[in-house]
């Protein structure tokens, strides 16, 4: 994951890819990569989501409570927004922001 993120960052300041309410990534505007790069960044969209994914799952059932995945998603989601710099693009109950 910490290499990725590396390797999306550029894509993260440009505004290609945002931080998703859901605690995701989302691949935010396609526009924004060039036509070379997109399936890489989208593979690399893809992995991070899968990887988050068992990331929830795993933390949830080390506390004896699958049942709080959603919730720790949340909780991710939540801090993955408030920790992004300012310019990048976060999802939030209105929709995406740039963040200030």
């Amino acid at each position: 994951m910490k290499a990725r993120h590396t390797e999306l960052t550029p894509f993260y300041e440009s505004g290609a890819v945002g931080q998703a309410a859901s605690g995701n990534l989302a691949l935010r505007d396609a526009a924004l990569v060039p036509l070379p790069q997109r399936g890489r960044v989208n593979g690399l969209v893809a992995a991070e989501n899968a990887d988050r994914a068992a990331l929830y799952r795993e933390i949830a059932r080390a506390n004896g409570h699958p049942e709080w995945e959603a919730d720790i998603r949340a909780t991710f989601a939540q801090r993955f927004s408030a920790r992004a710099p300012d310019g990048w693009w976060v999802e939030g109950a209105s929709g995406w922001v740039r963040k200030k």
